[in-house]
């Protein structure tokens, strides 16, 4: 008789921040039916991955398992979260289900990629339910900072599972679901919850984004010139406190940036944006004085093509910066976009503008629990077991001290590991071959196929290629070329350093073995070790080699 079993696996966002995708299944060892949480992406940086569009998790394993995924059930609209969707939709294949407004970003996720909208359904909260093979998935409202983020609550044969997704305890979130006490309250009993870990090391109370209104308003009143404010493009309560502030002010609004405007649509045309004050075109606001003026544009996070950047470096939509102005950036950087912020901040001091950011002031609140809030939400819901997620490894092993303090079991789960969840307790029981895929242009490679780490390679230590000709007699000819990439073009010797590898392989040729002359992959080796004894001798680096042989018939 086969044992029933309830595994969760986690294939993307355990162990990292980005890039969630979580898996539950139930079923005999080896034949159970999977439930699918988010499809994530994470976004390249130079240092790790230079020319890469965007970063997905591996889903190799589960693509060869798509038989067996009965759902796909979408926590909230943030691209870490949904980003995925239509890029990996092909290999997943499972009906996806989520509510109206995450939905709505979906539709345009899988549309952009010619896919199927009809795989989409729109659930209502709870207390509907949707049965999938053994599970029973509800969508639980939950403040974030993007609209209709939900927690699922998970049914099994095995008990209930609670997945948090991103969350705050926000009672007064200005767009979106108010965090119900109540409602959560009444959950139990709960066998697992699997909960966000983000702010773990933040031992302050997490605050409302009602808190944000005053400040913002007040830093208003009080700048001289033209306002420039940004923000997440999808956290459009925030975009909403910004506009009301400059309208409440006396000043005109402009909306600046494709993203930005895309959520403000999306939200009006799903209900959940009302309200939201008179703006006005570019093209109006610049007949407007700009002391009269409040921007608020796209780029919180430094990319190089949104508006803020653009404007940080001279000029965007006719508009252009000066000494006096104000710039706010009403967000917190994400960890790894730091130098990208920094770049826009120096640019916009070199002009003479004002920079404010979240460590001036209370211009910015997290979407994410702080260390108190999570304490709160495990006496909330009193699972039997906590499940750390959505964190990298520090946190997610921070988040199992807390479990711990709070006399909560609890297990250090990172992407790949299988875990069983019983009555016994959370045990480790399998692990599954998990990585990276990425965006390269139009075609994705997955890490183990080298590009990327070639393409560091090369960053790192240039490129050198070199020609060869060998004639009908299998004898070396002297036409020897050398071409040099992202390599200084004088050695030590300050000679071209192009030329002094070129004169050592003309010089080598003559005495290699007859046998190796006449075997390319030999003689390649041979050459490549060669110029890599030059370089280091001349510049002190081993650069990649490529080496062109070419024989006449």
């Amino acid at each position: 008789m086969s044992v029933e079993n309830l595994i969760y696996l986690p294939l993307g966002g355990a162990g990292e921040v980005g890039m969630n995708m979580y898996l539950y299944g139930y079923g005999p060892k080896g034949s159970e039916r999977y439930i699918l949480v988010d499809v994530g992406i994470a976004f390249p940086d130079m240092e790790t991955s230079p020319g890469v569009n965007l970063i997905f998790p591996d889903v190799a394993w589960l693509a060869e398992r798509k038989d067996r995924l009965d759902g796909i059930f979408i926590t909230h609209a943030h691209e870490d979260h949904i980003g995925g969707l239509g890029h990996l939709y092909e290999q997943l294949g499972a009906p996806i289900f989520a509510r109206k407004f995450t939905a709505h970003i979906a539709r345009m996720k899988m549309e952009e990629h010619r896919q199927d909208v009809d795989k989409i359904t729109v659930v209502n909260s709870m207390p509907e339910q949707i049965a999938v093979g053994a599970f029973k998935v509800g969508f639980l409202p939950i403040s974030h900072s993007i609209p209709e983020s939900s927690a699922l609550v998970i049914d099994t044969p095995c008990g209930r599972i609670i997945h948090s997704g991103d969350f705050k305890l926000d009672e007064t979130p200005g767009v979106g679901d108010p965090f119900n006490r109540k409602d959560w309250s009444s959950l139990g009993p709960v066998k697992a919850l699997i909960c966000d870990s983000t702010n773990v090391f933040n031992r302050l109370s997490g605050r409302s984004e009602e808190t944000v209104k005053a400040p913002i308003q007040k830093l208003i009143r009080n700048s001289q010139g033209l306002v420039v404010a940004t923000t997440f493009a999808s956290n459009i309560a925030r975009v909403r406190t910004l506009a009301e502030a400059g309208v409440s002010e006396g000043r005109s609004v402009v909306v600046l940036g494709r993203a930005m405007h895309k959520m403000i649509s999306a939200g009006h045309e799903t209900g959940v944006l009302k309200d939201f004050p008179n703006t006005i075109s570019a093209e109006e606001a610049l007949d407007v004085p700009r002391q009269n003026l409040l921007l608020i544009v796209t780029g919180s996070q430094g990319e190089r093509r949104a508006a803020s950047a653009q404007l940080s470096n001279g000029k965007f939509k006719g508009f252009s910066l000066k000494e006096g102005d104000v710039f706010l950036f009403s967000s917190k950087t994400i960890p790894g976009n730091e130098v990208s912020v920094i770049r826009i901040i120096n640019n916009l001091s070199e002009i003479g503008v004002d920079v404010i950011d979240d460590s001036m002031g209370d211009y910015h609140v997290s979407g994410h629990a702080n260390r108190p809030d999570l304490e709160e939400m495990h006496r909330i819901v009193k699972p039997d077991f906590i499940i750390p997620m959505h964190g990298e490894h520090r946190m997610l092993r921070e988040h199992c001290k807390l479990a711990t303090e709070n006399n909560i079991d609890s297990i250090l789960a990172t992407n790949g590991m299988v875990i069983s969840i019983s009555n016994n307790g959370l045990k480790v029981v399998d692990h599954v071959e998990t990585g990276r895929v990425y965006q390269d242009g139009i075609i994705q490679v997955g890490s183990h196929e080298g590009v990327v780490r070639n393409r560091i390679k090369m960053a790192l230590n240039g490129h050198v290629t070199v020609g060869v000709l060998i004639d009908e007699n299998d004898e070396p000819m002297e036409d020897v070329w050398c071409e040099l990439r992202g390599l200084p073009e004088r050695g030590i010797s300050l000679n071209d350093l192009s030329n002094v590898i070129e004169e050592d392989i003309e010089k080598t040729l003559p005495f290699l073995d007859q046998k190796l002359i006449t075997e390319d992959k030999k003689l390649e080796e041979q050459l490549t070790r060669l110029v890599k004894r030059v370089c280091s001798n001349e510049i002190g680096k081993k650069p990649e080699v490529t080496i062109l042989i070419s024989r006449l018939a």
